[in-house]
């Protein structure tokens, strides 16, 4: 699922590297929590396809997704980044989208339209 249309699912506004070559970009799985330390944990495999949901909108979620490599955050719950944290999100090339949907509706949405869990398992 391309980041534009994760964007236009979620009626999510870019707040981050909204690039051209960004939002052409293709995901498989996503992953949602406000545990840092958990997605440190969870996120083991392609990082590059994977989407990081969550309302933990500061620089430790920054931090975690640059040490594990992911590129796309979807901020739920209305939260969005100061303006220190979005010239570090920009910095680092993460980009970044706030939507008003909670965690639970917004990983609804994008799993009835197909993108996975990390853990690659969906209902029959």
């Amino acid at each position: 699922m391309l980041v534009r249309e994760v964007a236009e699912l979620l009626k999510a506004a870019p707040i981050a590297c909204w690039t051209e070559e960004n939002q052409s970009r293709d995901y498989e799985v996503a992953f949602a929590t406000d545990l840092m330390s958990d997605a440190l944990l969870m996120i083991q495999s392609t990082p590059e396809k994977t989407i990081l949901i969550t309302g933990l909108a500061n620089a430790q979620t920054l931090r975690t997704a640059e040490m594990l490599d992911l590129q796309f955050i979807v901020f739920v719950r209305s939260k969005y980044l100061d303006d220190e944290t979005i010239a570090m999100a920009n910095r680092m090339g993460i980009c970044a989208v706030c939507t008003d949907y909670t965690m639970y509706e917004a990983c609804g949405i994008l799993y009835g339209k197909g993108l996975d869990s990390i853990h690659g398992k969906r209902a029959a």
